[in-house]
């Protein structure tokens, strides 16, 4: 397994170094820049416009402005942002702990309701249970989570006014735990919402095809007890779809949540993703891409890891 590992370590290196080239072409090519607020400002003239572009390194060929960035990139130095002048590694530092404390809660409260949610609509298939959570599924499917958000929102913080508007925490307020808790709940049930009915549909129809298979039959034949056969030998072999995409989502971990993040105030590295391109903030935005392709990569590494463990009959040779 160490030896797969790291050759899908080593293939993925030409692969972060297309992903970088195509990034930096994109954000580049993006019309507007970092210097446009400037262009129609009063008081700014064309010499000083140029002399921003030097300073900035943008009056340089663009391949040489990637292997510059490229070489920084590899050292540790990525930069310094064009809007507040910060390292990018410092911002991103800063955002970063914010971020995991919001998407860790979401990504343990999603799998410890979609794993029950999805083994007992499949169990209890075409139940009034099975009806009502494939219900919600679909609307949690199909509802964008920027409505949802607001709904929330003018519901439980501006009309029953249970819950913080948005934020991290009271402006002023020394550190409290349940604070910073009841401001977590609204944005949490946002992206659990679409994250459980997500992950329940795929473990639910991954569950309802092993639990017809031959050796489910044999299992309780031979005198295994119901819940036994289900949690012990259906739901390892059904795991594995939803294996997959929760592995595909630990990027979002690091990365977060861009539209609910904006919506509730949320001072995370989606809203520092956002700022960031409204204010063709390049330094910055190739920063967060960077972490979040290398992230992709190791997340997809890992869902093939374990399918070894799930399913014994996976090899890696």
């Amino acid at each position: 397994m160490s030896r797969y590992a790291t050759r899908r370590l080593l293939q993925a290196l030409p692969l972060l170094l297309g992903i970088s080239v195509a990034s930096f072409l994109i954000i580049n090519a993006v019309p507007g820049g970092p210097l446009s607020a400037y262009e129609n400002a009063p008081g700014v003239t064309p010499q000083d416009l140029q002399r921003l572009q030097h300073q900035l390194g943008l009056d340089q060929p663009l391949y040489v402005r990637y292997l510059t960035w490229l070489t920084h990139m590899v050292t540790g130095d990525w930069g310094y942002s064009y809007a507040t002048q910060q390292p990018v590694l410092a911002m991103i530092g800063e955002r970063l702990p914010n971020t995991l404390y919001l998407m860790g809660t979401v990504y343990v409260v999603t799998l410890l309701l979609a794993i029950p949610l999805g083994v007992l609509t499949a169990v209890r298939q075409y139940s009034w249970f099975d009806h009502l959570f494939t219900g919600l599924s679909f609307a949690g499917l199909s509802m964008p989570t920027f409505w949802l958000g607001l709904l929330l929102i003018i519901v439980f913080g501006l009309t029953l006014r249970l819950f913080p508007l948005g934020g991290i925490s009271t402006p002023g307020a020394d550190f409290d735990v349940v604070d910073r808790m009841w401001h977590l709940v609204l944005p949490v049930a946002t992206l659990c919402f679409v994250g459980v009915a997500h992950y329940s549909r795929y473990l639910r129809a991954s569950m309802l095809e092993t639990l017809n298979q031959d050796y489910m039959r044999t299992a309780r034949a031979k005198g295994l007890s119901h819940r036994s056969a289900v949690f012990r030998h259906a739901l390892k072999n059904a795991a594995l779809p939803l294996v997959t995409i929760a592995a595909l989502d630990l990027p979002e971990l690091f990365v977060g949540a861009l539209v609910t993040e904006q919506i509730f105030g949320w001072p995370g590295m989606g809203r520092l993703f956002w700022d960031s391109a409204t204010r063709s903030d390049y330094p910055v935005l190739m920063g967060v891409l960077a972490v979040s392709s290398t992230l992709i990569v190791l997340a997809n590494l890992a869902a093939d890891l374990a399918y070894g463990y799930m399913d014994p009959r996976i090899r890696f040779s």
